[in-house]
């Protein structure tokens, strides 16, 4: 299935795309200078979203989920991109053992991913078992999917410095699992075995400002060397470390920064003449799956929310209270297929684009997140996904192909996820 976008060819994000593909060579050349300085995410996935006048990353994920929604089409481009990772990491592996989530055995949605992702690792060359450090998992555990296929869940076995299974035993253990409760005692202290991504890419340590302070600094030079605005490819943000909602203290923290970032969106907005109302978005500064995220487009919309916290004090993933929150400049999406507002959700592996999805959902507004109850996820691809429109040609003169500007913000969130890793480090701590 092919989605067609609903969506002005004009304006604009054309005008950006072809600033970009204008700036293809350099572009490139920039992030392999940078690939040489820096190691990329074993794999993650990126959140965009097309306002139609600047377009944005608003998450990344370092333990991506969903595979499944990619295209037929994309696996080669995902398996080649295996290689390549696995091969930089360990020449020598055969044997791989992925780690599941815990708890999710009912969820055949996600274990369609895991099947995915233990397809696309053995047509890399690897042997893949899927070891489960659930305590619910004790025995190995077959599950049928909708699709045809099953999932072996078995226990891992924990030896005094190694992780394996009964007979296998892995060099190579790759965890979809993002840690948000803490990390695991049995993943901690192995011995010559590669764990990736690395324990402290975890939601136990990351943080969304963290992230979003180092893709400001990456967007600052890369807009330098474009020549543009880095506005235009940045969410604006402000962080409230104060925050206790359980007490509903640190509140004045969080009225007074969403203020001030507002104030400064609607200046972007006026430079730029813009007539939609900003907002911003309230939401954990650890943790994932939109819990606790809140909508703020004037401070009627906070007060709602003061007294909403009070009857309910919001959690994140995992049952972990909130106490830092991120605030950030909403993105509206302008992208559309049918009458379902879209966001396209970009998944890389090592350095590579390998493909993606779009978020759709029919029940949302332009201003509101996607990923809720009642999404729908179409394989992002187009008619002539392979063709690049020209260097020169007139924007909005060719096909919507908006799958190389998705890419570069993609890696551009990616290169800023492993300035993040080098800060938190703490292999790199000790040795400061």
């Amino acid at each position: 299935m092919v989605p067609h976008l609903v969506t002005a060819l004009t304006g604009p994000i054309n005008e950006l795309e072809q600033r970009i593909i204008d700036s293809m060579p350099a572009t490139e050349r920039w992030f392999r200078l940078e690939w040489m300085e820096h190691t990329p995410p074993f794999y993650c996935s990126v959140d965009i979203r097309s306002a139609g006048f600047k377009l944005a990353p608003v998450d990344t994920n370092l333990y991506p989920d969903g595979w499944n929604n990619l295209s037929e089409p994309m696996l080669p481009l995902a398996v080649q991109a295996a290689m390549a990772a696995i091969e930089k990491i360990c020449p020598e592996a055969r044997n791989l053992l992925l780690i599941p989530e815990n708890h999710r055995q009912d969820n055949t949605f996600y274990l369609c991913n895991i099947e995915q992702l233990v397809r696309i690792f053995r047509m890399a060359g690897l042997n893949v078992r899927v070891g489960s450090i659930d305590p619910d998992i004790k025995a190995p555990t077959e599950i049928a999917l909708p699709n045809g296929g099953s999932v072996l869940l078995e226990p891992v076995i924990r030896s005094e410095r190694r992780l394996g299974l009964k007979d296998f035993d892995p060099c190579t253990i790759l965890v979809n699992n993002d840690l948000s409760s803490g990390a695991p005692g049995i993943l901690e202290d192995l011995h010559e075995q590669y764990l990736l991504p690395p324990l402290h890419a975890g939601w136990h340590v990351r943080l969304k400002s963290r992230h979003f302070a180092s893709y400001e600094e990456v967007t600052k030079r890369f807009s330098k060397m474009l020549g543009i605005d880095p506005w235009l490819i940045n969410p604006m943000y402000n962080k409230c470390g104060e925050v206790d909602f359980n007490n509903s203290t640190g509140l004045d923290c969080l009225r007074s920064n969403t203020d001030s970032l507002l104030g400064r969106i609607r200046r972007k907005y006026k430079e730029y003449g813009i007539q939609e109302k900003p907002f911003v978005v309230v939401k954990a500064d650890n943790g994932t799956s939109g819990i606790g995220i809140a909508t703020v487009r004037d401070m009627h919309d906070l007060d709602a929310l003061e007294e909403r916290v009070r009857k309910v004090v919001p959690v994140r993933q995992g049952g972990q209270p909130i106490s830092n929150v991120i605030i950030q400049e909403g993105i509206l999406t302008h992208e559309r297929i049918n009458d379902a507002v879209a966001e396209p959700v970009v998944y890389m592996l090592d350095r590579y684009v390998v493909g993606g999805f779009y978020r759709v959902h029919a029940h949302r507004g332009i201003d509101e997140n996607l990923n809720a109850p009642g999404a729908r996820f179409v394989p992002l691809a187009f008619d002539d996904s392979n063709l690049l429109r020209e260097p020169g040609k007139k924007p909005g003169a060719g096909a919507p192909n908006r799958f190389y500007m998705y890419g570069v913000v993609a890696r551009l969130a990616m290169l800023a996820a492993s300035y993040e890793l080098e800060a938190t480090d703490p292999l790199l701590e000790e040795l400061s």
